[in-house]
């Protein structure tokens, strides 16, 4: 069944089985290999991709269910690697192993993108089911608050702070 969405900004078309799992059509059909397979249950997070800007966990997510829908993975969060929480996680050398980071990222990023100044409380609920074996959580939140830090800055220096 073909199936075409827009995949870190390239519209794509795949012809795979309707129910196939949009984390396999990224990594096995469009050979996108940041997104992770952790569980497979929708349960540890290492899958999440943004969908029309929403973070969801790719393993449970159905083709089918993405047509004509935004995808964007880690590696379209920003090519060069410049998105504020991309930038925090290295001066604040967030992973451990890594093999988490990017379901965290992804989640990190949709999270201030809904909320810019999250408390620990916010971060706690958004990342609640992203799993690091780990165990980096207060270096990921550290890495949140001060990623939502440069942004605030960046609109405020834009003229696009709150008046």
């Amino acid at each position: 069944m073909p199936v075409s969405f827009r995949v870190n900004g390239e519209v794509v078309t795949v012809d795979v089985p309707a129910d196939m799992p949009l984390l396999w059509v990224l990594r096995d059909v469009l050979d996108l290999k940041g997104t992770k397979f952790g569980c497979g249950i929708s349960q540890c997070g290492a899958c999440t991709v943004h969908i029309d800007g929403t973070a969801t966990r790719s393993c449970r997510t159905r083709i089918e269910t993405v047509a004509d829908r935004n995808v964007t993975t880690i590696e379209g969060l920003s090519p060069d690697g410049s998105h504020p929480v991309q930038q925090v996680w290295r001066e604040l050398d967030v992973p451990q192993c890594g093999y988490c980071q990017a379901g965290q990222i992804m989640a990190a990023a949709a999270l201030l993108a809904e909320n810019p100044a999250p408390s620990d409380d916010d971060i706690d609920r958004a990342l609640d089911r992203n799993l690091c074996r780990c165990g980096t959580y207060l270096r990921i939140r550290e890495g949140i608050h001060r990623a939502a830090a440069t942004i605030t800055d960046e609109t405020a220096q834009r003229g696009g702070g709150a008046s």
